[in-house]
């Protein structure tokens, strides 16, 4: 018989055991071995299955605990760890530290947005990278002590669960999740009845949702839920699975992450005492509708015009886009967003004219929420230098007049959680704690690490690393041909997959085409050979999902299961189905090899090879996303590009044989090269290169004081300037901005001059005055910023590598400066006028320039 309605039931613990329900709830526990080791003591076996603290005090038969409660050994322990969590919840950090220190304005808090975070497998509320990045933020701020507060959405559904049919097919299943299971709490009002936060829907309707909080360490991470009776059916479903449905489907989530996110924030604020959050940062467009409720905000505690709130909501937002191409960018038909605010109840204050402007972009139907989160948000960025690159190319028109180089769009290259995802193995060989690994990532913590260590004892940590990798391999592929209907009588050869003495290269990620699952296939005749070879084999594991709605991407899965299925190479290569963070361990610690190969520049970072990177992994890896600026030539191996080549699969090809060369000629043999004591000497070199020079870049604790000192702290000092004495800041700016827009068409600059004193004998380093005459169309020369250009020349005189120079007034429309001219060659020089205001985060804010 079936159950009509299922339900779950938290263990009632005894009254000595009382503390282990914080330790249990609070997620610090996934990055604090201490924690770990605490419940793995209570049941070993039960614990290495399910990895769940609450799961395994609710599956603990009552007598278990009622013994527990009796052993004095265990109840010091469970005391000490108690002590050690509220220690670290309440003690300064680096963050207080840094605000001690006096050296400009912190954000009191700070609101983090997202649409997915994979802080765990026990909380399954994350697809892939966007997921566990946001998660790994939350964890760095946390152990840095930055007051921050999660938003998101609690999908009931979470995303799929991937199988492989017979024919390697990818099945997806959604098994649903009750909250009560996971390592929430519903967050309540002080008379007990659960926090609601409201939007409106078109038809007069309102959606609501309830609030569950996840303890993130020092954070609290706050996510809606609309599974709830007050809802119609149909709004029950908004949040039934992550990135599902239809735009009608995708809007409703985006309005509720947003909108509903930041009505979340200020209730759940009010009601705890927690600081009200003064930056906010949306991690992706998804949730940049919360931009608008907070310009309603504004508006109404400042009796503003929108122009005049919004000068106030940019200078406290920041936008990190993931995004490389325009075709991964959310879009939704402009007829759909009058839908939901052409009544105007959704955003009250906030005209329809005003938001559809803001999600303006060249195709006039459709409303683009990257254009309406660069336009809400002061300041910008790309993941990786690379990413920050494209990003300015790909929204440059926004921007029109400017070089590429000038858009106001950054970059803050993405980190890792090192307590998150490095071997407490390796940690405890290198002599570091489980906090040296991403409490402030000081470079210090790493320096010297070779002088402690041998390369003996790093070759059997590595060796024991792969062992424990290949028996999860061996247990996941029978379960694999199981689940595809195979015979256990028929699966002894799975006892032989993988080898813990042969070099192992892992390649697991989502699976869109442009990460090119398959490159490795090109040629199977070659692949085959590598991994059979009888003196120095290759082994390769794989993994990855596709969206159920890609098609494309499932064939990719198919063809790979269709070539490992193959009974001559099944033991040298696997793919692993249902890749989740449980898995992404043992593949990160136990690869030798860490592969992506992605078509240039289309992976926005890609940090699965950085949490490789930590465990001592090399990388092979196409220059795109974070590699492109942390190769060096001797911590990996960087795959040629066909840059130029414009037929793809021709350009498939060659990067596939340059894949393969790489192997062949300088991998294979380095890893099999070993010396005297039997260690590879040579790979051992990269190795020790790898954990000295990147451990300390990849932390995600380096990118989040990243964002504290680029962007959180900038942020929250142009806040106080907008609101300050009854936001007068934001009204003279939204005043300027008038002002620039009625003078900007009549500008004009007259004419231009450079002059040399000895013309003839120009040199690097000659002194130059450029002069100009300018009508400033009823502007002040202190409002604008009249710059000299001066930069190399080509044939189309294009001035490039320019270097600008501030002019000062000279007499009434008259300007000039001194500069030195900075290169030899053909040379130009150019003079044009932009913007100035004090609340302005660039001179290019404004999309405004007037050139000679």
């Amino acid at each position: 018989m079936r159950a009509v309605r299922r339900f779950t039931v938290r263990p009632s613990l005894p009254e000595p055991l009382a503390g282990l329900r914080a330790l249990a709830t609070n997620l610090r526990w996934t990055w604090h071995p201490p924690t770990r080791d605490l419940f793995a003591s209570i049941d070993a076996k039960l614990f290495n299955e399910i990895r769940d603290p609450l799961r395994l005090l609710t599956a603990l038969p009552p007598a278990r605990l009622e013994e527990l409660a009796l052993d004095d050994e265990f109840l010091a322990a469970a005391r000490a760890a108690t002590e050690n969590l509220e220690h670290y919840l309440t003690e300064p950090r680096w963050y207080q530290r840094r605000s001690r220190e006096g050296e400009g304005t912190l954000p009191a808090a700070v609101a983090y947005f997202s649409m997915e975070f994979g802080v765990t497998e026990a909380l399954p509320n994350y697809s892939g990278g966007l997921g566990v990045l946001a998660a790994d933020h939350l964890k760095a701020a946390s152990d840095l002590g930055v007051p921050m507060i999660g938003v998101g959405l609690l999908y009931r559904a979470g995303y799929f669960r991937q199988a492989l049919s017979l024919d390697g097919w990818q099945v997806e299943h959604y098994p649903v999740i009750d909250p009560i299971g996971l390592p929430l709490e519903l967050v309540t009002g002080a008379d007990g009845t659960p926090m609601h936060v409201a939007v409106a829907m078109p038809g007069g309707r309102e959606l609501l949702a309830q609030v569950w909080k996840a303890r993130v360490g020092r954070i609290p991470l706050l996510l809606l839920d609309t599974d709830t009776d007050v809802n119609d059916d149909d709004l029950r479903g908004v949040t039934d699975r992550l990135y599902g449905g239809d735009a009608d489907h995708r809007i409703r989530q985006q309005i509720l992450a947003g909108i509903g996110g930041m009505r979340a924030v200020r209730q759940y604020c009010a009601l705890t005492g927690h600081p009200q959050p003064e930056v906010f940062h949306t991690n992706e467009g998804h949730a940049g509708f919360l931009g608008l409720e907070r310009a309603g905000e504004v508006m109404r505690a400042g009796r503003l015009a929108f122009d005049q709130a919004l000068s106030a909501v940019r200078a406290g937002t920041v936008f990190t886009s993931h995004t490389p191409v325009s075709a991964g960018i959310d879009r939704f038909p402009v007829d759909l967003v009058q839908r939901y605010f052409g009544d105007g109840r959704l955003v009250p204050d906030v005209d329809l004219r005003n938001v559809l402007a803001l999600g303006a972009e060249e195709n006039p139907g459709m409303f683009n929420m990257a254009h309406m989160g660069l336009r809400l948000a002061q300041r910008s960025n790309g993941v990786s230098a690379l990413h920050g690159r494209v990003s300015r190319r790909m929204f440059a028109r926004l921007w029109p007049g400017f070089d590429e180089r000038e858009v106001p769009i950054s970059s803050v290259t993405n980190g890792v959680h090192g307590p998150t995802w490095v071997a407490r193995e390796l940690s405890a060989l290198l002599g570091g704690s489980h906090e040296e690994w991403g409490y402030d990532g000081d470079s210090d913590n790493w320096s010297g690490i070779r002088d402690r260590v041998s390369d003996e004892q790093l070759w059997a940590l590595r060796r024991d690393l792969r062992q424990k990798l290949v028996m999860e391999v061996r247990r996941r592929v029978r379960a694999a041909w199981l689940q595809r209907g195979a015979s256990a009588l028929e699966l002894g050869w799975t006892e032989h997959v993988f080898d813990p003495d042969v070099l192992t290269v892992g390649f697991a990620r989502r699976v869109p085409t442009y990460k090119r699952l398959t490159l490795m296939l090109r040629d199977p005749e070659r692949l085959r050979a590598l991994l059979l070879d009888e003196e120095r084999p290759v082994q390769v594991v794989v993994a990855g999902k596709s969206h159920p709605a890609d098609e494309g991407g499932k064939a990719l899965i198919q063809q790979i299961v269709r070539f490992v299925d193959d009974a001559r190479v099944r033991h040298r290569i696997v793919f692993l189905p249902d890749y989740d963070m449980a898995m992404a361990r043992y593949l990160y610690r136990g690869c030798d090899v860490w592969l992506n190969n992605p078509t240039r520049p289309l992976e926005a970072c890609g940090t699965s090879g950085m949490k490789s990177a930590l465990n001592g992994g090399l990388n092979l890896s196409i220059r795109d996303g974070w590699w492109d600026e942390c190769y060096d030539g001797s911590n990996g191996w960087a795959i040629p590009t066909a840059d130029g080549v414009l037929d793809p699969l021709r350009r498939d090809d060659l990067e596939a044989a340059a894949l393969y060369d790489l192997l062949e000629l300088q991998i294979v043999p380095l890893f099999y090269d070993r010396g005297p004591g039997g260690t590879p000497e040579g790979w051992l070199s990269r190795v020790w290169h790898t954990l000295e020079t990147l451990g300390p870049r990849l932390q995600a604790s380096r990118m989040v004081r990243e964002y504290v000192e680029t962007g959180y702290r900038p942020a929250v000092e142009k806040v106080h300037g907008a609101i300050a004495d009854g936001y007068r800041g934001a009204r003279s700016l939204a005043e300027y901005r008038t002002k620039v827009e009625i003078a900007w068409p009549r500008l004009t600059i007259f004419d231009t001059d450079l002059q040399v004193e000895a013309p003839d004998v120009l040199v690097v380093g000659t002194e130059v005055r450029v002069t100009a005459r300018i009508d400033l169309a009823g502007l002040e020369p202190s409002e604008v910023d009249v710059q000299a250009v001066v930069g190399k020349v080509g044939d189309t005189d294009d001035l490039a590598e320019a270097v600008t120079v501030s002019m000062e007034p000279a007499g009434i429309g008259a300007f000039e400066a001194k500069l030195r001219l900075p290169y030899a060659g053909s040379l130009g020089y150019t003079v044009r006028v932009l913007p100035r205001h004090d609340l302005l985060a660039t001179p290019a804010e404004l999309g405004r320039v007037i050139h000679a």
